[in-house]
């Protein structure tokens, strides 16, 4: 690591921000800092003095003690052995650090983001005389039994005509490709994390990340390369649908940043995803995810570079051609280590204490999803989950508005629907995506010509019983018209069939599309049923007591639910038809 040869002197301490002097640096330089060489970055430069924030506690480090420049940015390293990984918010690896220190962390302890002496077998795509250009695949490593890892030209180096090509076993530091150009190459490239990949161009997004959450799919679907928000009060089950979306998305590669999160829950998920199957290959599903542990009880400063480590890392994934999601759990917690950094630097605060510049900050996140066309060509793609936790529920703190006015789906979780066990806890009247324009194609075209006037039907329905609870708390359901009692039914169907699911149970934790659809037609079949027999002059508690759609329920849990659906079907037909009679 190339070091700056004057150090500067430590001039000031206010915990996770100190000030030194006559050090020669640039913005986002990273330093060490005092005896113990803690890890730093320079934030401001303010004449003589630089400010730095600490990415370790800073206890007990005292004024006069020297602080070194290393002349780099914060920068990952990227290349095989990512995948599977677990890291802290700098990428230091905690099953490395727990080999060298135990369950807690020393202060100043470092370690490289990848196993600089494993070796992978490496596969060249390209000859000896090919020409390569930056960003061009140049060959493969086999890294886990589902993912293929493709080793790239650095997207900054000048390419040309190949002079020499390895295979064979070798570590991520050994060259592996000469260039006409003089530049070789090892399978590892470094990368500065606040500097985004560059790639060919951005596309719209024209394609749904299929979940398996009825709710999200169903009604409000995210588009890969979308981005989207999932705000909620403490309790109402954000980590855990993050925790769904990590498992159950249609995404190649999973990126879970816990940034600021309680400890246990982050335990939660460390211990959990090894021991989860990948529904598509059948291998655990560590084998295409990266975790970036960043508990809040860590320094307050590495919640920023865990956020911005995590985009890079799913970056780098995309430029290979693959859709990659990220969730980042939760963007609250980051956005107040940047109000207790401003503070700290006694910046005028904005709206709350919140710096100024937050909406900017949240900007240049999200901005980072998309659908790209990659230097290697072909399409990849990020999406990006935020969570977002408003203190109380308050939806119009500055963090929740500020990111809304920059994502494109909203899925509101409410605290009143946690209370009465309705899980996933979105609220449906006050969440949305912009993103049904773009995927009304793709929903007539892969699934049927149908999906879209029955997501329409379905709005409405739950719309209009919103709008009549009001009346039911005053009078109760039976002063209600008798087409409005059915709809009352209807949509308490839609609540506890479609949108209510367990994400416990091994069945309904996981809905896919044709298995959506024909709930939508079921209930559907049922409202269409009851309207034409209200119509015929039926009273409705005979209506509503019609038995089969007590068996709706096993569709839910039940795998191969075929049989069951065509009984429901053959039932509601028989007791229509003699309630018509």
């Amino acid at each position: 690591m190339e070091v700056n040869s004057k150090p500067g002197i430590l001039k000031r301490i206010a915990g996770p921000v100190v000030t030194a002097v006559d050090l020669d640096a640039h913005m986002y330089d990273v330093v060490k800092v005092g005896n113990e060489e803690l890890m730093g970055e320079v934030i401001k430069i303010d004449g003589a003095d630089t400010v730095i924030q600490v990415y370790e506690s800073t206890t007990g480090i005292r004024p006069g003690e020297p602080v070194i420049n290393t002349g780099l940015s914060l920068a990952v390293e990227l290349g095989p052995g990512l995948l599977t990984s677990i890291y802290d918010g700098i990428q230091r690896p905690l099953e490395v650090l727990i080999q060298k220190m135990g369950n807690f962390i020393a202060r100043g302890v470092t370690a490289p983001g990848l196993d600089h002496e494993k070796k992978w077998t490496f596969k060249p795509v390209v000859h000896v005389g090919d020409t390569v250009v930056p960003g061009q695949i140049v060959g493969e490593v086999q890294e886990t039994r589902s993912i293929v890892h493709k080793i790239m030209v650095p997207p900054l180096a000048k390419g040309g005509k190949v002079t020499k090509i390895n295979a064979g076993d070798f570590t991520v530091d050994e060259i592996v490709i000469e260039l006409d150009s003089g530049e070789s190459f090892p399978m590892m490239q470094k990368w500065p994390v606040r500097v985004p990949r560059p790639y060919v161009e951005k596309h719209s997004p024209s394609i749904p990340l299929l979940t398996g959450q009825r709710i999200l799919d169903g009604l409000f679907p995210i588009a890969k390369g979308g981005t989207a928000a999932i705000p909620g009060p403490f309790g109402s089950g954000k980590t855990v649908t993050q925790q769904q979306l990590a498992k159950w998305s249609d995404a190649e590669i999973v990126v879970y940043i816990g940034c600021g999160e309680r400890g246990n829950e982050m335990t939660e998920v460390l211990t959990e995803f090894p021991e989860l199957q990948d529904p598509k290959t059948g291998n655990s599903l560590m084998e295409r995810t990266i975790l970036i542990a960043n508990t809040s009880n860590m320094p307050v400063a590495a919640r920023e570079a865990s956020v911005y480590t995590g985009i890079t890392l799913a970056e780098y994934f995309r430029d290979m051609g693959y859709d990659v999601a990220l969730m980042a759990d939760s963007t609250s917690r980051w956005a107040e280590a940047m109000r207790e950094i401003c503070s700290r630097l006694e910046e005028m605060p904005g709206e709350e204490g919140y710096p100024a510049y937050l909406s900017s900050r949240l900007s240049e996140f999200y901005e980072r999803a998309g659908l790209v066309e990659p230097l290697a060509g072909g399409s990849g793609s990020v999406s990006v989950i935020g969570a977002v936790s408003p203190a109380g529920g308050d939806f119009s703190e500055p963090v929740t508005q500020n990111t809304l006015r920059i994502v494109k789906v909203f899925w509101a979780l409410d605290a009143n629907l946690s209370r009465r066990r309705h899980f996933p806890a979105i609220n449906w009247l006050q969440s949305y995506s912009l993103y049904m324009a773009q995927l009304n194609d793709y929903y007539d075209e892969k699934v049927s010509p149908d999906w879209n006037k029955l997501r329409s039907w379905f709005m409405e329905v739950l719309q209009k019983e919103a709008e009549l609870q009001e009346i039911v708390q005053l009078v109760g359901s039976d002063a209600l018209p008798e087409t409005e009692q059915i709809t009352i039914e209807v949509a308490r169907m839609m609540r506890e069939l479609f949108l209510q699911q367990n994400g416990f149970d091994p069945v309904d934790t996981y809905c896919d599309l044709p298995k959506q659809l024909d709930m939508f037609k079921m209930i559907r079949t049922y409202a269409d049923l009851a309207y034409a027999a209200q119509a015929a002059g039926v009273p409705p508690s005979q209506i509503l007591a019609v038995k089969a759609k007590n068996e709706m329920p096993q569709v839910k849990f039940t795998k191969d639910y075929k049989p069951v659906l065509d009984k429901i079907y053959a039932g509601m037909e028989a007791e229509f038809k003699a309630l018509r009679a």
